[in-house]
């Protein structure tokens, strides 16, 4: 795993995970799983189908796996595949 640097900024004091490539899918996996109005929004509560940000997080996702596809890790790439599958699949049936 790489050695994240700090930029200084007090990242270390919010208790905040590290980050690495697959908590930054994941997070991006979990905001267009709000979008897709099968989660709350942690900010609001509520639940809200919004599936034109769905779609952008979905796309921006597929080409993270373009760009990266030499790049990541077999347990990188399961991941990532798995979450673009399942993310597509949902947006798909939603939007139908």
């Amino acid at each position: 795993m790489a050695e994240t640097k700090s930029c200084g900024c007090g990242e270390h004091l919010m208790g905040l995970p590290e980050i690495d490539f697959s908590t930054f899918v994941l997070s991006l996996s979990s905001s267009a799983m709000v979008h897709l109005g099968e989660a709350p929004d942690p900010s609001t509560g509520t639940v809200d189908y919004q599936p034109h940000l769905a779609k952008q997080v979905i796309d921006i996702l597929g080409m993270l796996q373009q760009k990266t596809e030499k790049g990541l890790s077999d347990e990188e790439k399961k991941l990532l595949c798995e979450m673009l599958y399942t993310l597509r699949m949902k947006y798909v049936s939603k939007a139908g």
